[in-house]
């Protein structure tokens, strides 16, 4: 069963898709003077255009944090109309005040090229910066612009390099890209049990495709012992995280019978769920499965 593994933050590539880069934004929430803590209240509570006035008062009176979370809000429109020209501004008030995570999803912006021009080199001029300060999400991102080299020069020797640090601190998608670069043999010599133990680190520290990924290396007897109730046990922590592969990744265990007894209604139930969360092989496999003369079940073989 072969899977697209490449997790490039939030964009990430889905099952048997082809990869793209885009690097994680940041949504932190930190405890200032009274304008934010009241806006802290006001995000409880669900009221979220008062938190962002608050912020912005905060904000105009120098809390870089405030100016951070504002960008948020401007970032995902809550609370306010979405608005990446307004992000922008309070992302780089942010980083201007000190506040790293403004500078990280600042980078994220230009790398995106939303709210400003696409610029890659300033991209990972900011992932440095925020790296640098000792925040791993900036050492993943510019990972990235490394493997990818775009705004440096490709490396992936320096890829490697940034995942294991980000890793080192716990950070599941670079401990997934890590994981992907012994796959691949990049930067590394290729080493399939490395690989297999990364994913499964990336699994446990969060990364729902790093769930998936452990779970092919079970499926496929690939760095580890072909067994698969581990790889069913790594596609549903998968899927129960949203993740369309680890969902398409059921389904075929449950119509090729794969530690489980054939069960089409499983099957079905696992494809359309990945059809839900966006996966078109999931939808494809749905349809012609419930559209197949289904002798299994016929005559109970």
């Amino acid at each position: 069963m072969s899977i697209s593994k490449k997790i490039f933050g939030i964009l990430a590539a889905a099952f048997m898709c082809g990869t793209f880069a885009a690097a994680d934004e940041v949504v932190v929430f930190d405890a200032f003077a009274d304008d934010f803590d009241e806006a802290l209240e006001a995000d409880k509570r669900g009221d979220f255009e008062k938190s962002a006035k608050l912020y912005k008062n905060s904000c105009d009176a120098g809390k870089a944090v405030s100016c951070h979370n504002l960008g948020v809000m401007y970032s995902e429109g809550e609370g306010v109309e979405k608005d990446y020209v307004k992000a922008v501004e309070f992302y780089k008030k942010a980083c201007d005040g000190g506040d790293t995570l403004g500078c990280n999803n600042l980078g994220v912006r230009y790398e995106k090229g939303e709210g400003v021009e696409q610029n890659y080199k300033k991209a990972a001029e900011l992932y440095k910066k925020v790296c640098d300060k000792g925040e791993a999400v900036g050492c993943y991102n510019l990972g990235i612009r490394y493997e990818e080299g775009e705004g440096v020069k490709r490396d992936y020797l320096k890829a490697v390099e940034l995942y294991e640090k980000a890793c080192d601190d716990e950070y599941a998608n670079a401990c997934n890209n890590l994981g992907l670069m012994y796959d691949e043999g990049e930067g590394v010599n290729k080493n399939r049990k490395k690989a297999a133990e990364l994913y499964e680190k990336a699994c446990y520290a969060g990364s729902a495709r790093g769930c998936s990924n452990a779970g092919d290396m079970y499926d496929e007897g690939s760095g580890v012992k072909r067994d698969y109730l581990k790889a069913l046990e790594f596609y549903e922590k998968s899927c129960s995280a949203k993740y369309a592969g680890g969902c398409n990744n059921l389904g075929i265990m449950y119509e090729q019978t794969r530690g489980v007894k054939y069960d089409k209604s499983k099957a079905l139930e696992y494809y359309k769920k990945a059809c839900d969360l966006g996966e078109k092989l999931g939808c494809k496999n749905h349809n012609r499965l419930k559209s197949r003369w289904d002798l299994k079940s016929i005559f109970g073989l």
